[in-house]
């Protein structure tokens, strides 16, 4: 894992075409702004693992 410092309007660049932008600091959260191509899914990790869930139920229930 790569661990890195931001600062408010900071950001930081994935690759070629996607970017993550410090839009809020306060207390412990951070807001933070995603651009990214429609294509590439952007999830927060909670939802993320509820997809995946999902998914694996789908495929039990055609095997």
């Amino acid at each position: 894992m790569l661990v890195l410092s931001r600062h408010k309007d900071e950001s930081i660049v994935i690759g070629d075409d996607i970017e993550i932008n410090v839009v809020e600091v306060r207390g412990g959260k951070v807001r933070l702004g995603i651009t990214a191509p429609k294509e590439t899914p952007v999830h927060r990790r909670e939802i993320y693992d509820a997809i995946q869930r999902e998914k694996s139920e789908k495929l039990a229930h055609v095997n």
